[in-house]
């Protein structure tokens, strides 16, 4: 088993032998290192097993995996860095995509160049798309199928990107003013609307949210934007936290006053600016075996995948239809058994656009490993958004 830190807490990778990985349930808060000792001698009969369980926790504790005190020290330090951090730098390059500009522009050309046909045209008036979050070496299809639906006027506009935050807390949106660099170059963050979200969004909001330094969901759709809208695109990034108690089937996300607060926060910037803005999600959709702890393989379009499929194109229906009920509805099903990791992102942005009419432009499943599958797609929403309204008094 190999152990690492998402959060980037700690660099380290710590490998546990097979052997060793059940013992690993002694580190869960209610025991100690007797206890792992006894349950090792009682495992092999060896005397150093004391000595042993002592190396293990201290090894543990040093490259910070354990929930103590230099963990939390750790986490303030990389917290402290971000926050003072001037710019969000690329997380993923050199990794998910190239670090060479030239290589990297060479890559994403081919993939436009590459994709194929859609499922169905783009909408007239796009004023927003959802795309993919998972490596665009699994998703480059769907990604190109997004982004080239993109208005012509696109670059004039402020793009709101709402990405998963898969680290982040529930009920909670992630906020930055930080500009991104990637081997492309630096966007421009719109700080003002940044601003007016902030005030706005009352307790729901955490301001400069560290997930920002890790997280990949906004980084990759900014890659495409300044590939086809020029490195400086101005964006307003809001990572979407999960909407855990509404998932259970405990009413609907609104419910949680903090998250209302917030999509009305987000309903009056679509109202205030109008065509000024295009709205950009990056989403995925069904998570399905053995990495995401399903006892069977899943292999994408066969098998049980094919009813997965059945019920993605159900959901991606309801958000084609901006309908936010019925979309979370289905959600609720099985308390979210298919793991739309992208619920949040979606449901927001339908409940703060209302969006008329929406259009399925690609959907696809992955292989993300042998035995696990992830599914996605690409989306646009056309119709004309709402003219900004003038001033009123008392706006800032």
């Amino acid at each position: 088993m190999l152990l690492r830190d998402p959060l980037r807490y700690t660099e380290d990778v710590v490998i546990v032998p097979p052997p060793l990985v059940p013992f690993l349930r002694f580190f869960d808060g209610h025991h100690d290192e007797g206890d792992l000792a006894a349950a090792l001698f009682r495992a092999t009969g060896q005397l150093e097993s004391s000595s042993f369980a002592r190396e293990l926790a201290a090894s543990l504790r040093r490259g910070g995996f354990l929930e103590d005190e230099e963990l939390a020290r750790r986490r303030e330090e990389r917290h402290h860095l971000f926050a003072a951090a001037t710019r969000r730098e690329s997380s993923h390059a050199g990794a998910a995509y190239p670090a060479d500009p030239a290589e990297l522009v060479a890559t994403l050309d081919r993939y436009f160049a590459e994709a194929g046909p859609d499922e169905s045209p783009a909408p007239g008036g796009v004023f927003a798309v959802a795309a993919p979050h998972v490596s665009p070496e699994g998703g480059w299809r769907s990604y190109a199928s997004a982004f080239r639906a993109l208005p012509e006027d696109a670059a004039q506009r402020t793009v709101v990107v709402l990405g998963t935050s898969h680290y982040g807390e529930p009920e909670r949106f992630g906020l930055t003013r930080k500009p991104f660099r990637t081997p492309l170059g630096t966007t421009v963050v719109d700080e003002a609307a940044v601003d007016r979200l902030v005030e706005r969004g009352g307790a729901a909001v955490v301001v400069e949210d560290y997930c920002h330094a890790v997280e990949h969901a906004i980084e990759f759709q900014v890659l495409f934007l300044q590939h086809r809208l020029g490195a400086a695109v101005r964006v307003v990034p809001v990572l979407c936290g999960p909407f855990a108690a509404a998932t259970l089937g405990r009413g609907r996300p609104e419910d949680d006053s903090g998250v209302a607060r917030f999509l009305d926060a987000l309903c009056e910037l679509h109202a205030r600016e109008g065509d000024g803005l295009l709205w950009v999600l990056g989403v995925d959709l069904a998570h399905v075996g053995k990495r995401y702890g399903d006892e069977r393989p899943a292999r994408a379009r066969e098998g049980t995948l094919v009813g997965v499929e059945e019920r993605d194109r159900r959901r991606l229906d309801r958000v084609a239809a901006g309908d936010p009920a019925g979309f979370w509805a289905d959600v609720q099903e099985g308390a979210d058994e298919l793991r739309w990791c992208g619920a949040s992102a979606l449901y927001a942005f339908l409940k703060a656009t209302g969006p008329a009419g929406g259009t399925l432009l690609r959907y696809e499943q992955w292989n993300i490993d042998p035995a696990s599958v992830v599914s996605f797609g690409a989306l646009a929403f056309g119709g004309a958004p709402p003219a900004p309204r003038p001033p009123r008094k008392g706006d800032t």
